[in-house]
C-alpha cells in the first residue's frame, strides 16, 4: 500500500504539471490573439479627433499636435484626422461624438475645458448627452485662465474692474470666456460687460486689436504664451487677473493678482474653487459611453504615451506649448468627487455663472 502510494505521487504531479503546462500554453496563445484582435480595431482605420472650437485657437493647436503623434501609439497604427465642429460652447461636437458618431473608438471629442462640468455649469436638461457617463481618456495639460485687456481699457488693474466697466468678449454664456467674467461679476462684484457670439479666442483677439472689445477672460495662459506672446511683449495687451484660488507660481512672480484672494466669505471661495476646478481639465479628450472598455483602456494608454513622446515634446518646446498630461482615470475620479459635492453648493455655483437679466 505504502509503495503503491509512493508510486502514485509522481503520476498525480505529472498530471498536474501537464495541466499547468497546457494552461500556460493556452494563455501564451491567447495573449497574442487578444492583442491582435485589439490591433484590428484600428488597423487601416481613421481615428477622428473632433475639436469643439474654431480652427486656430489653443484647443485646436493641442488637438492637432495630438493628431500628429497618436497613431503611432495606438494598436494598429491608424491614420488620425483632426477637424473642427464648433458650436454651443463645444456641446454641438460633444453631442455628436456621444450620440451620433460610431462607438468603436474611432471618434474622439476635444471640447472646451468647461464641458466635463456641463451639468454644474449649465442646465443639464439642455444637454443632448450625459456628461457624467462619457469616457475621458485624459487631458493634455492643466491650464490657468486669465483675464487680459488692451492697454487703453478703462480698467487696467483688477481693482479698477470693481468701479470701471470693461467690455469683454465671449463665445457663449455657457462657454468659459462667457461665464468666467460673469462669475467675477456675480460672486465678487466686478463690472464687466460681456458681449457674446465670438467663435473662439482667435476671433476675440482680433476684436481686441480692432477695439471692438476691451478684453477677454477665460483665456488659457498656455494659449497666451503660444499665440499672443508678441502682443504681451509689446504692451498692447496686459494681464488683469489670474482666475484661480491658488496662483500659478510664474504669474505670482509677475505680480498678477488672483481672483480667489478677493473672496470675502467661505462660500464665495467654495464657489470659485468648484468653477475653477475645470482648469485641471485644461485640454480634455473623451469618447462615447458605449465604447468598449478594452478600447477605452487602450486609448488612455496611447494618450499618455503620446504626450510623453520625445518628438512631440521637442516640437511642443519649439512652440512654447505646455505639456503635462493627466490620465483619463484621474479625470474620471476627480469628476466623481465633484459630482458628489452638496447639491445646494452645486446649485449656487450654477447660478453664479448666469447672466443677470
Amino acid at each position: 500500500m505504502l509503495q503503491h502510494g509512493r508510486g502514485s505521487q509522481p503520476g498525480r504531479a505529472a498530471t498536474a504539471w501537464r495541466a499547468m503546462a497546457g494552461l500556460a500554453a493556452g494563455l501564451a496563445l491567447a495573449t497574442p490573439a487578444a492583442a491582435q484582435d485589439l490591433s484590428s480595431v484600428w488597423r487601416g482605420k481613421t481615428v477622428n479627433i473632433l475639436v469643439g472650437t474654431s480652427a486656430g485657437g489653443g484647443y485646436d493647436t493641442y488637438a492637432r499636435m495630438l493628431g500628429r503623434f497618436l497613431g503611432r501609439h495606438l494598436p494598429g497604427n491608424p491614420n488620425v484626422v483632426v477637424s473642427n465642429m464648433a458650436g454651443a460652447a463645444s456641446n454641438t461636437m460633444a453631442g455628436y461624438v456621444a450620440g451620433v458618431a460610431p462607438k468603436d473608438g474611432t471618434y474622439i471629442g476635444a471640447p472646451f475645458s468647461t464641458q466635463p462640468l456641463g451639468p454644474i455649469l449649465e442646465d443639464p436638461g439642455s444637454l443632448r448627452y450625459d456628461t457624467t457617463k462619457l469616457n475621458y481618456i485624459g487631458s493634455a495639460n492643466e491650464d490657468t485662465f486669465v483675464c487680459v485687456v488692451r492697454k487703453d481699457s478703462p480698467a487696467t488693474t483688477f481693482a479698477d474692474a470693481f468701479v470701471k466697466e470693461d467690455v469683454m468678449g465671449g463665445t457663449a454664456e455657457t462657454g468659459s470666456t462667457g461665464y468666467l467674467p460673469l462669475l467675477l461679476n456675480n460672486v465678487l462684484g466686478t463690472k464687466f460687460k460681456v458681449v457674446f457670439g465670438y467663435p473662439g479666442s482667435r476671433e476675440m483677439t482680433m476684436a481686441m486689436e480692432k477695439n471692438e472689445i476691451h478684453g477677454q477672460c477665460g483665456l488659457g495662459w498656455s494659449s497666451l504664451l503660444t499665440q499672443y506672446a508678441d502682443m504681451m511683449k509689446s504692451g498692447a495687451f496686459r494681464l488683469l487677473v489670474q482666475e484661480r484660488v491658488k496662483g500659478l507660481p510664474e504669474l505670482d512672480r509677475m505680480g498678477v493678482p488672483r481672483s480667489g484672494d478677493f473672496a470675502k466669505t467661505d462660500e464665495q471661495r467654495a464657489i470659485l474653487e468648484m468653477i475653477y476646478s475645470q482648469e485641471t481639465f485644461g485640454r480634455p479628450y473623451f469618447v462615447a459611453p458605449d465604447v468598449p472598455r478594452e478600447r477605452v483602456d487602450a486609448l488612455r494608454k496611447a494618450f499618455m504615451e503620446t504626450w510623453r513622446d520625445p518628438e512631440l515634446l521637442a516640437e511642443a518646446g519649439k512652440m512654447n506649448l505646455e505639456v503635462g498630461p493627466i490620465s483619463g482615470e484621474a479625470l474620471q475620479a476627480m469628476l466623481t468627487k465633484i459630482y458628489a459635492s452638496p447639491a445646494d453648493l452645486r446649485e449656487k455655483a450654477r447660478q453664479a455663472i448666469k447672466l443677470k437679466r
